[in-house]
């Protein structure tokens, strides 16, 4: 299986593997743009790379939305489901 291979779970439970690995993922990418542009003097490149560490900021905080999302579902889910199972009878 190459780094780049990647199986959906199917079994997460108040989050989401696939995109806690693809929100890894992103965050390793800012690093490396940020390093890259550290580096750069030529200044058509560094506002390319500059362009590309906020589009990934972008995407980041969408991939954090919606896990968040996907956590806050879980839970009322669960309470809902607790609300069935603690009866007093």
């Amino acid at each position: 299986m190459s780094e780049f291979d990647m199986k959906c779970q199917h079994d997460c439970k108040n989050t989401c593997a696939t995109l806690n690995e693809a929100l890894r993922r992103e965050t390793a990418m800012v690093r490396f743009y940020e390093s890259a542009l550290d580096d750069c003097n030529i200044p058509e490149i560094s506002s390319y790379m500059a362009g590309l560490v906020e589009d990934k900021r972008k995407v980041i905080l969408s991939l954090i939305q919606k896990l968040n999302e996907i956590h806050v579902r879980s839970q009322v889910i669960n309470g809902i489901a607790s609300s069935f199972d603690n009866t007093d009878g």
